[in-house]
């Protein structure tokens, strides 16, 4: 037997809490929200530099990517959230939008109503901001976006590192214009993460008509007729959709679950012996990632927060938190960085940076014993595009994930231009005060082909996957622009997979939008209670 409910949420990350809020704000709607992590109750989760700890392994499915064939092979870790609250209970907690641009061109490709000026009021609906209400700001909201609580002095010399090659100090990248460094907001409340989880279900726990079960992994989505009728659990349990099945589960989940239940490429799935549901090409292509670069420099005193891996300043750390809200507990190592351009020619900014306040933070990242700080750079607009495919029809195996880095020329030429800009900032005279020498890529890293050697082995993913399920009015789309799937009634796709071109920036923010957005157009195409 199966119990039914009016939608059913497959994927508690940040589109997926979204949707589990703001749909069971209608006490008519009952609503089932299925997450295949665990519970966000270990501290890593609520303290901001609990990041650090993410990308090796907690909370994450443990994926890496296939072999890069344009990046000499390399293999990279792939972290995807395994965890209520999805990117946004593991991330650095950056809080940027992208540019207007970048919507805009959605509105070019066809997407109508998602132009910067549609999607501009999900962000303000979203935003419980602490220091801006304006036209591009609002307060109230569930998300709490806050400015951060611990920055260094390293980061004001970076500031004026930037500014003495051109770069100027911009006070809000999410508001008029992206260009220049800045203290990036963080999605916190309080000197706490505030995830998507903490910030739309955790509250509404208590709705009898919103159910949250987690551990459970969908097996496959049920279509019956043409129309998306409920979900298998791995357990064999089955839930019935009344009115919709809403699959949340990323740029990655998300099209590995559809190849799972038989939609997505026929060829594809014949090949892996399984029955065509529905022959849908579009489903797992178009993947697009950014690709990040860092320059590592080695610091003359303790001027970033690498000391506090000893234990007894890992205890300090702990009581500054305690006590004050302050330290590097309060700081999510990496709340400084800008935007500026690779190409001078370039609509907008081609280039994001972050300033870790340390080093080996991430997976994969080489650590300065005597402290130092990383300075990360990627190119924004990458033209690669990549897949997501399943190594065969067991629910258990890591799909086969190729974010395709480099294929492209010019994404290659324009990593190289922002890796070599963010050596000149460190180079700057400002921060000669702080830094001893740069390390990584160094002084033997000339020419352009010594920059992709290194490269190819100094790089990571900026974990800004988009784009696998496109959004558009074309046939070949794989849902419309109300985010229904295309040839599969009661289905609808509600993540960053939907994305036709990856943003200008961090992505999670823009997934609680198109959480926002969607869950206002099933409102209204359902007859329900809008908020």
């Amino acid at each position: 037997m199966s119990q039914g409910y009016d939608f059913i949420i497959i994927g508690g990350g940040s589109a997926g809490s979204v949707l589990a809020g703001r749909l069971s704000e209608d006490p008519l709607a009952s609503v089932l929200l299925l997450e295949a992590g665990g519970g966000d109750k270990h501290p890593f989760y609520h303290l901001p530099a609990g990041f650090a700890k993410m990308t090796k392994g907690i909370g994450s499915w443990g994926w890496d990517t296939i072999p890069q064939k344009h990046m000499q092979n390399k293999i990279f870790r792939y972290t995807q959230a395994k965890v209520i609250g999805g990117g946004s209970a593991i991330n650095a907690q950056i809080y940027t939008r992208g540019n207007a641009q970048d919507y805009d061109d959605w509105l070019q490709m066809g997407c109508t109503g998602w132009g910067y000026d549609d999607i501009l009021p999900y962000y303000k609906k979203a935003e419980d901001n602490d220091t801006y209400e304006n036209h591009y700001h609002g307060k109230g909201g569930p998300l709490g976006v806050s400015q951060p609580s611990a920055p260094l002095p390293i980061c004001d010399a970076y500031f004026n590192a930037a500014a003495q090659l051109g770069i100027p100090r911009n006070l809000d990248i999410n508001g008029e214009k992206q260009d220049g460094t800045c203290y990036y907001q963080l999605t916190q409340r309080n000197v706490r993460r505030s995830s998507a989880a903490m910030a739309y279900v955790t509250p509404n726990q208590h709705r009898k008509n919103l159910t949250v079960q987690l551990g459970a992994q969908v097996r496959r989505i049920i279509v019956e007729k043409g129309r998306a009728t409920g979900v298998e659990l791995i357990d064999g349990t089955l839930y019935h959709a009344d009115r919709e099945v809403l699959l949340a589960s990323g740029a990655i989940g998300s099209p590995r679950l559809l190849q799972l239940s038989g939609i997505g490429p026929a060829d594809h799935l014949k090949s892996l012996g399984m029955d065509v549901v529905y022959d849908q090409g579009g489903v797992g292509t178009n993947l697009q990632d950014h690709l990040d670069l860092y320059c590592i420099a080695e610091l003359s005193g303790p001027y970033s927060y690498d000391r506090y891996a000893k234990p007894h300043w890992a205890a300090l750390a702990g009581l500054q938190y305690i006590f004050g809200r302050k330290g590097p507990v309060a700081s999510s190592l990496f709340e400084t960085g800008g935007f500026w351009y690779a190409d001078p020619d370039a609509r907008s900014p081609d280039l994001q940076f972050h300033l870790g306040l340390g080093t080996g933070i991430e997976h994969g990242v080489a650590s300065m014993p005597q402290g130092g700080v990383t300075l990360n750079s990627c190119y924004l607009r990458p033209r690669s595009r990549g897949s997501v495919r399943l190594q065969s029809d067991d629910p258990a195996k890591a799909p086969l994930i190729d974010p395709n880095y480099l294929e492209d020329p010019i994404d290659r030429d324009m990593s190289i231009r922002g890796l070599k800009l963010t050596q000149d900032i460190l180079s700057q005279s400002a921060l000669s005060d702080y830094i001893l020498a740069e390390r990584l890529p160094g002084p033997e890293v000339k020419s352009d082909q010594d920059y992709f050697d290194f490269i190819c082995q100094h790089s990571k993913t900026s974990h800004h996957c988009v784009g696998t399920c496109r959004m558009g009015a074309d046939d070949e789309a794989v849902v419309d622009i109300r985010l229904r799937f295309n040839g599969i009634e009661g289905l609808r796709v509600v993540d960053n997979a939907i994305m036709p071109t990856v943003i200008s920036s961090n992505t999670n923010a823009a997934a609680i939008m198109i959480g926002e957005k969607a869950a206002d157009m099933i409102k209204h195409d359902n007859g329900m209670i809008l908020s």
